[in-house]
């Protein structure tokens, strides 16, 4: 799926070399590390931020957040932004980072500091999504790792299910959507997070109502799509060391210089996909993480009826076939009502990548489908 400009991107895209793509701002680098080196004392300060707001946020209620999340590359992307058109919808946007903690303080300041002409750019991963400060983005993972220090351990399960229970952790969340819906003047909280595809039953157990939003993709072209960012990242990261620490700062960790597959309670299967990189066997390690990952899926939805009642799976290809139809689903299922105007701006602009083809031999394509071939069966492919 190719992405669009946005309302609010009203001059040409302007397309990045690889160097400045990749580029972080000495600014962005200095404020970037003092938050990721002391997350406590911005915890602190993001609920003395909340006793400030008060007055403001307490008649806000949280109601049917919606949740995106699954492996990168799936189609994540255009869904968020699909959904952050909806006039009630409130979500992270580029120009809450760096102090993601402090939502509230923070865009006060951006509101009244001078600005000059937004220009949209494509993206750092060159994928036709054009982007401005406005555009929504994920950024709750640096709330999560703050509070749980082992998610990106591919030793630890970075699994967080229905029995975990983080009082602190869940106050800070909560606040911290009130603020945002405060901020951006909405009414549901729209987030795309790839990482919580493991979170989503203890999300399920702070919010009830919670609507998760599930992108699939066959596995052939999916692997080709991360095989490709991986390369795109590592040749930029190579020449920029400091976007390796703000991939590490923001929770990407999808693909790069420091790329770490998520361990969903098997630690062996993790190590094993890591071994199989360190040893230049790309295709096999990105095989059996598409296959571990969707295993894990499949399971979860199988034994919690609740969580299957709640999640929408979309599959890349039949949003490619029949835009139209999946978006009615899409905004059926979270319950966004009036969405037409949106379904019938966006499905025409819907269409298959053009930027890369798969470039794997014979051997590669076998080695995939054979690797793959259960768990995408699961997903109907």
């Amino acid at each position: 799926m190719t992405g669009q400009l946005t309302p609010d991107q009203t001059r040409a895209p302007k397309t990045k070399t690889s160097g400045e793509a990749f580029h972080v701002s000495g600014w962005d680098n200095w404020l970037s590390g003092l938050i990721a080196r002391h997350p406590m004392q911005w915890i602190r300060l993001g609920n003395f931020e909340t006793k400030i707001a008060r007055d403001a946020i307490e008649d806000i209620k949280i109601e049917k957040p919606v949740f995106v999340a699954g492996l990168a590359r799936s189609g994540s992307t255009i869904l968020l932004e699909t959904l952050a058109r909806h006039q009630d919808a409130a979500t992270h946007r580029y120009r809450d980072y760096p102090p993601v903690f402090t939502p509230y303080f923070w865009n006060k300041f951006v509101d009244l500091a001078p600005k000059g002409k937004e220009v949209a750019v494509e993206r750092t991963h060159a994928d036709g999504i054009n982007i401005t400060p406005e555009s929504p983005e994920a950024f709750e993972e640096m709330i999560w790792m703050a509070f749980f220090r082992h998610l990106h351990d591919v030793n630890e399960s970075n699994v967080l299910d229905g029995q975990i229970s983080n009082p602190a952790f869940e106050q800070f969340y909560r606040d911290h959507i009130r603020k945002l819906i405060h901020i951006r003047g909405g009414k549901r909280y729209i987030s795309k997070a790839n990482y919580l595809v493991t979170r989503m039953e203890y999300l399920l157990s702070i919010f009830p109502d919670a609507r998760f939003v599930l992108p699939v993709r066959d596995p052939l072209w999916h692997i080709a799509s991360l095989a490709k960012q991986h390369d795109l990242f590592c040749k930029g990261e190579q020449n920029n060391p400091r976007a390796i620490a703000h991939m590490q700062r923001v929770g990407h960790y999808e693909f790069g210089l420091d790329r770490r597959p998520i361990n969903t309670g098997d630690a062996h299967a993790s190590r094993q996909i890591m071994k199989h990189w360190k040893d230049g066997e790309e295709i096999a390690g990105w095989a059996h993480y598409w296959s571990d990952l969707h295993h894990y899926i499949a399971d979860r939805l199988t034994v919690n009826k609740a969580l299957k009642d709640a999640t929408l799976v979309v599959r890349y290809e039949d949003f490619i076939a029949d835009p139209a139809n999946q978006l009615h689903r899409l905004f059926n299922h979270v319950d966004l009502p009036d969405a037409e105007p949106i379904i019938n701006e966006v499905a025409p602009t819907i269409h298959a990548p053009t930027y890369y083809r798969p470039k794997f031999n014979d051997d590669e394509i076998g080695l995939i489908r054979e690797v793959t071939a259960i768990a995408a069966r699961r997903f109907g492919y």
